[in-house]
């Protein structure tokens, strides 16, 4: 307890140290004393000071030093002296920072502010409206003008928007899981007659689904994978089917690797890879928060008889080992480390992306799938509410002297060029010095011995950018990850939407609506996972045990939940 004392202490004092430099008080001259041009370079002709607290990843320079920070200064005389907390101490000082009035910085980027954050401080004081300033940012400006779903996301309830968003988009976050096989695995088993059905062999073959051979970073040619059963070409595998072989792969472990076979793994209610994909066989247009919206109506899928179904039928895989007991509990580091060591041990699992999973070396040995097939014989996947337009993400404090200087230089960083870098890494390091012949900043080589994550999160401070659709068409090259992923998508995801369901959207909630989901959420979703997790490990639900489970949910206010978030979905959509 004294060490946390002492810490806190140190933090706050290093704060106020911080915050009191200024250059020979540059803050009392008027702006056109200090030479402010809102629409060029320099934003200012004397040298202006600002405090800037942010939490940075553990692999990231100071920000300090960074050197797209060092260029932004030499470009437009201001000069950010940044206050870089470790992520983890971020979030358990990030409300004392704010409290501690007298020692505030002038902004927090990275912020991380709610809906609820917003309301709060907004109505106390303690942040200013930035839309009053839209003036003096002409990129923001001019991106609400142009995109009006922006300014919606944006716009708190009483009409002001407080906080700054991100803006990257790409089509990736609302697909985050891809089922993964080895198929090298799939056809040694089918060849020696160890898939079977009906206690009957079943012949199955993969072949395609990895990169054709002239494949290049810039040309992704896929080759077009062929799934047969019994000779029959398929576009994918029931649920019967995939349970063969999982099986199959269980019990002729040996016969496949060296190492302890996994059939299939993936986090239950991670951001990626979780097993929403697998309740979507079932007609489940699940997503971890359970909440997707149907025709307009706010759905909680949780409460669905499909989602039961689903429930017992998957805690039978568990069971019999088919699906590792780990899903329930494992990191992301845990599964991921599962897909490396000596030899293969994965035979199949969820994912963003297989490289991040597999070794290099056994990347040719895995394919995505197609959704597998339900019992009523379609293909489906749901939608995640993982929003590509983030909310809170940099916010000015009022003690701010001339915020119209620094809201013109967090303005820029919503100009393409400067985007690209904010996120990827600086030009000459991350980027080519020139242009392609196509006119876009392309990456360079990645080092060697470092992998293109390792590269960006040194260099890249991420967090505020503006990079859309069209950026991708006009400014720069997107990474080669990205554009491949976009490819798997395009073919083994998006035909499987189901119709008439969409994402929760970005609402802005009013501060009831907030009280509301906050005071009966936590427990509502607490008790759904107990209960699923449980069903899972135990063999599944009974009728009995589902409605008493129903009841259960009834009785802790999902309906007015449920009513909330409906409010602000059809407020948003008007």
């Amino acid at each position: 307890m004294k060490k946390s004392l002492v810490l806190i202490l140190v933090l706050l004092f290093t704060f106020g140290l911080g915050g009191c430099k200024k250059t020979e008080d540059e803050h009392t001259k008027s702006l056109k004393e200090l030479g402010y041009n809102p629409n060029g370079l320099p934003i200012v002709t004397e040298t202006v000071e600002y405090t800037i607290t942010s939490p940075k990843n553990a692999l990231a320079i100071d920000y300090n030093e960074m050197e797209i920070f060092t260029k932004m200064f030499e470009d437009t005389n201001v000069k950010i002296r940044w206050n870089n907390l470790s992520e983890e101490t971020f979030q358990t000082t990030k409300q004392m920072i704010i409290q501690d009035t007298r020692n505030l910085p002038d902004a927090m980027y990275h912020a991380g502010f709610t809906d609820r954050d917003i309301i709060q401080y907004s109505q106390a004081g303690t942040i200013i409206a930035i839309d009053k300033y839209l003036d003096n940012m002409p990129n923001f400006k001019r991106i609400l003008e142009n995109r009006p779903d922006i300014r919606k996301a944006v716009t708190a309830s009483d009409g002001h928007i407080y906080a700054l968003p991100r803006v990257e988009e790409m089509g990736l976050l609302q697909h985050p899981n891809i089922l993964f096989i080895n198929k090298d695995w799939v056809n040694l088993l089918s060849n020696k007659n160890l898939i079977l059905m009906n206690s009957s062999p079943v012949k199955i073959s993969i072949e395609g689904g990895n990169l054709e051979d002239n494949s290049t970073e810039e040309n992704i040619l896929l080759k077009p994978l062929v799934i047969k059963v019994n000779n029959q070409v398929v576009n994918g595998f029931t649920l019967t089917q995939y349970e063969a072989i999982l099986r199959a792969m269980k019990n002729n472990a040996s016969l496949l690797t060296q190492g302890n076979l996994i059939p299939l793994t993936f986090r239950y209610g991670g951001w990626q890879g979780n097993q929403s994909d697998l309740y979507a066989a079932f007609g489940v247009p699940e997503n971890i928060d359970h909440l997707t919206v149907i025709n307009d109506q706010v759905t909680f899928t949780a409460v669905l008889d499909k989602y039961k179904e689903a429930t017992n039928y998957f805690a039978g895989w568990i069971n019999e080992g088919l699906i590792e007991k780990d899903v329930l509990t494992q990191g992301e580091f845990d599964l991921l480390a599962k897909g490396k060591g000596t030899h293969p041990r994965l035979g199949s699992f969820y994912w963003w992306e297989k490289e991040t999973v597999i070794k290099p070396e056994w990347q040719s040995q895995y394919v995505a799938l197609p959704p597998l097939i339900g019992h009523d014989g379609t293909q489906k996947v749901g939608v995640s509410n993982n929003q590509e337009i983030s909310k809170g993400n940099f916010v000015v404090f009022s003690k701010t002297k001339n915020p119209e200087i620094l809201l013109t230089w967090i303005d820029r960083f919503y100009d393409p060029i400067v985007s690209a870098q904010i996120n990827y890494g600086p030009i000459g390091i991350v980027y080519e010095e020139e242009l392609n012949a196509d006119g876009l900043l392309i990456q360079k080589p990645i080092p060697e011995g470092m992998t293109a994550d390792e590269l960006r999160l040194r260099h890249a401070p991420m967090g505020v950018i503006y990079l859309s659709y069209e950026q991708w068409e006009n400014t720069l090259v997107m990474e080669y990850r990205a554009r491949l992923r976009l490819k798997l998508l395009d073919v083994y995801i998006k035909p499987y939407l189901m119709e008439n369901v969409r994402q929760y959207p970005n609402v802005s909630f009013t501060l009831q609506e907030i009280n509301t989901i906050n005071r009966y959420g936590n427990d509502i979703h607490s008790y759904v996972y107990q209960s699923s997790t449980e069903w899972l490990l135990k063999g599944g639900v009974s009728d009995q045990q589902w409605q008493t489970y129903v009841n259960k949910l009834n009785q802790m206010n999902l309906a007015k939940m449920m009513e909330a978030y409906q409010a602000a979905y059809d407020r948003y959509e008007e």
